[in-house]
């Protein structure tokens, strides 16, 4: 919707909707928990866990609900400036409280405005923080936008006419590897980064009690995690090869690399495709002709056994780690050479069977 198009009925009432559950609501909830915190402090209760709990929520929720409400706001130019102008302003007087020491300042308001201002200065943490987070939302969504204006989204490898060949072809790059070496890799880092988290929470008590138990616990296993998470994955995409797989009028031909296989239908055990996810793969079992170069040529009854991972190999540019459906004369093709199919509800996974 653009800020001159005109609304219509069914439009003002997914706006009333929209608005009513993530503006009015999130806005009425912070604004209960606020008075329920301010109450507890000005009971003379202690600042222990729940009434800070209180006050952070309380900030997150009316921050919340500011967002959205700007997000909502037409023209959308009044919406961005007023978010700027509130967190410039909200960004600032933090900053005032933190350089003056926000005790000195308060120390001259009678006991229940410096209760009030102690809450509303807990809050303002959270509040400023989502209340940034959504204007970089905009930031990002602006140049995303700009970039897709600029070059197309990247699509998934098309089907290919074989000019000097029956069938079509698709090329992609994929990475040679079993989903149960992949898997195996997996639970080993799981159950190393485990041990070694364990280990320096052990090591680190003392931050441990500081942060508490849930904090340190995410703090320690991202910073083991991530880095070797990106390592497995940087070392996966190093085996990235060229690869395509051509399914002709009675015959599969895949190419890895250098090496070519040619898989009558008749001959084919299992083959497996799956189009999407960081395991869009393709898996192949059957006996053929193993070779070198484009023609295939090699001895015959050679057993081909093949995991071609796309999903996470490195795709080139312009295009996703993805997999195009099978065609539909292929089923065909495979079925009436003894061949069972079995399908995902998506259609994202297709299993290939040799019939008992």
């Amino acid at each position: 919707m653009t800020d001159t198009a005109p609304e219509t009925a069914a439009d003002r009432r997914i706006r009333a909707t929209v608005t009513r559950r993530f503006v009015r609501d999130p806005f009425v909830i912070g604004v209960v928990l606020l008075v329920a915190a301010i109450a507890w402090t000005l009971a003379g209760g202690d600042l222990d866990f729940f009434p800070f709990l209180l006050m952070l929520l309380g900030g997150f929720g009316i921050a919340f609900s500011f967002v959205n409400a700007t997000m909502e706001m037409r023209p959308a130019r009044i919406g961005v400036i007023l978010h700027v102008i509130v967190a410039a302003v909200l960004t600032a007087t933090m900053l005032v409280v933190i350089e003056f020491d926000g005790a000195e300042l308060l120390a001259d308001l009678p006991e229940p405005a410096r209760a009030i201002a102690l809450v509303l200065q807990i809050a303002a943490g959270p509040a400023t923080g989502w209340i940034w987070l959504g204007l970089l939302s905009r930031v990002t969504d602006l140049f995303r936008h700009r970039d897709t204006a600029k070059r197309p989204a990247p699509t998934p490898p098309a089907w290919q006419r074989e000019d000097t060949a029956d069938g079509s072809r698709v090329e992609f790059p994929a990475v040679p590897l079993r989903m149960r070496a992949l898997t195996i890799s997996i639970v080993l880092i799981v159950v190393v980064v485990g041990l070694a988290g364990a280990a320096l929470l052990i090591a680190l008590d003392g931050a441990g009690m500081l942060l508490g138990p849930r904090i340190a616990i995410i703090v320690v296993g991202a910073g083991l995690a991530l880095p070797v998470y990106l390592v497995l994955l940087a070392v996966i995409r190093r085996r990235t090869l060229p690869c395509s797989v051509a399914f002709g009028d009675d015959e599969l031909r895949i190419r890895v690399g250098a090496a070519t296989h040619r898989i009558p239908f008749d001959e084919l055990e299992t083959l497996v495709w799956r189009t999407r996810s960081d395991y869009a793969r393709v898996e192949v079992r059957g006996t053929g002709t193993k070779g070198a170069g484009t023609e295939g040529t090699g001895a015959e009854g050679a057993a081909v056994d093949l995991s071609l991972i796309a999903g996470l190999a490195k795709a080139p540019a312009g295009r996703t780690s993805e997999l195009p459906a099978v065609p539909r004369r292929v089923f065909r093709r495979l079925e009436l050479a003894g061949m069972t199919v079995q399908r995902t509800r998506r259609d994202e996974v297709v299993t290939f069977r040799r019939g008992v």
